[in-house]
Formats: structure tokens, sequence, C-alpha cells
């Protein structure tokens, strides 16, 4: 009986899309027209919450990345805020991974949890993990809120993330905090991560500890943790980033990398 009803289901789904295919291009452009709306109204109400956000003190911690997907990426044409997603999750295993300083839990979400086991996300402020908790929820995902250099979550993870964040601390909690990673790094564990570049005299927030001057100076601070260390970077009108890799066993677009072919 089951059967009988879902084949009868499907068969008045393929007679209403055959009555309907008519009206289809009119149908269309309502929707495109929708579409423009939608994309108008969420464009400008997340300038909005960035003129709330950044324009009124207390300056906020953290950035929610939304405003990026929709205000920032539409108004610039840049897809720099992407790459930090997509560069940590070249070395994705499969596994467990951790996310310090996670913020909003954007790329918690969006990038890490589909193709991981489970994503843990940190972070010091709770106003930003309950905003990663509302807005970026998934289910295998836990928000945490905990200070990095004293509270890291206890395990092993295949993958840790340190992203946008090493510029908030001072090279003395840097060393405490890859120690912490290195406890509870899997053997051939990555910890992947960005920072900025530092373009003049002083750092580009006034809530940022330090920046680094090149990819070398970001490469001498990883360097001394781990076997293997790759930093590379990429540079936009409006800012300059360095990435790094770091592993003691084989990182990504490395001779061993299974992630890829050679001739």
């Amino acid at each position: 009986m089951r059967a009988s009803c879902r084949e009868l289901l499907r068969r008045g789904k393929r007679l209403a899309r055959r009555a309907l295919s008519p009206a289809k291009p009119l149908l269309e452009g309502l929707v495109q027209a929708e579409c423009a709306v939608a994309a108008r109204w969420a464009g400008a109400a997340h300038g909005r919450l960035l003129s709330v956000q950044w324009g009124i003190p207390p300056v906020a911690e953290n950035f929610e990345h939304d405003i990026d997907l929709y205000h920032l990426w539409p108004a610039r044409r840049s897809a720099m805020w992407v790459e930090r997603g997509v560069f940590s999750g070249l070395a994705l295993k499969g596994g467990d991974v951790l996310d310090l300083c996670c913020g909003d839990g954007f790329y918690v979400r969006n990038f890490f949890s589909l193709r991981s086991r489970r994503v843990v996300g940190v972070d010091f402020d709770p106003h930003i993990i309950a905003t990663a908790r509302r807005k970026h929820a998934a289910p295998n995902v836990e928000f945490l809120v905990g200070d990095i250099r004293s509270a890291l979550p206890g395990g092993s993870f295949d993958n840790i993330v340190w992203d946008a964040a090493i510029e908030h601390f001072s090279p003395q909690e840097t060393a405490v905090v890859f120690q912490a990673i290195r406890q509870r790094l899997a053997p051939s564990g990555v910890v992947s991560g960005y920072t900025i570049v530092q373009r003049g005299e002083t750092t580009s927030l006034p809530l940022h500890e330090r920046e680094f001057r090149s990819k070398e100076e970001l490469l001498a601070e990883v360097a001394p943790h781990f076997a293997h260390v790759t930093v590379f970077e990429t540079e936009y009108p409006e800012r300059h980033n360095i990435y790094f890799w770091a592993s003691d066993g084989v990182l990504p677009f490395g001779p061993d990398w299974p992630g890829q072919c050679r001739t």
C-alpha cells in the first residue's frame, strides 16, 4: 500500500511539472525578481549589522561572517575571506577537528563539519559562542566557551585550526598554545591557520597584540614546534594574508599527500 501511494505521488509530481512547463519562463522571471529583492534586502541588513558591530564602541572582538557572505563579498568582489575555509579544508582528514578561537562558527559549519566526524569550536567570548550555536549549529558540532591559553578542550584531534587569531596573542602566549596543541594533536594530525601581515607602523586593529611582517616571520614562529611546516601568502588590495600548515606527518601538496596525483 505504501509503495502504491509513493508511486501515485511520483506520478502526480510528474503531471504537475508537465502542466507547469508552459508557464516556466513566467515563473522563473517571478522567482528571479524575488531573489533580487531578497539579495538586496539581505545585503543591506548585514551592512547595517556591520555598522552597529564595528561602528559603535566598543569595537567587536569577533566578526560575523554572514556579513561577508551577504554584504562585503558582493560589494568588494573579493573571495579573500573564503580562502580561510578552503585552505584549512584541504588538510582535513575526516576525523575530529578542534577549531581554536572559532568566533561565530561560520567556518566550523560551512567548511569543516560536513567532511569531519566531529568538530569542536572554542572561543573565550560567551556572546559569540551563543551566536555560533544559534546560527551555525550542526549535528556533529559542539561550541564551547574557553580561554585557549588555559582551558583547551581535552582529547585527540586529527585537525586543529587556529585561524585569524594568532595576532591576538603575544609570542609567549603563542608558544604556550602550541605546546597545548602538540599534546592534543594526533600523531599524523595537521594544524592549519591564517593571520594578517602588518602593512604600516601599527597593527591594523587595536585589539591585535601583534602582526607578522612576513611569511618568513610566521614560519620562524611555527617551525620549532613541528617537523614539517608550509607557509604561503595571498595579497589583496585590502589585506595581505599568510597561511600555514604544520605537522609531524604529511602536509597538503607534499610528495605523500593522498589528495593529489603527479606525473
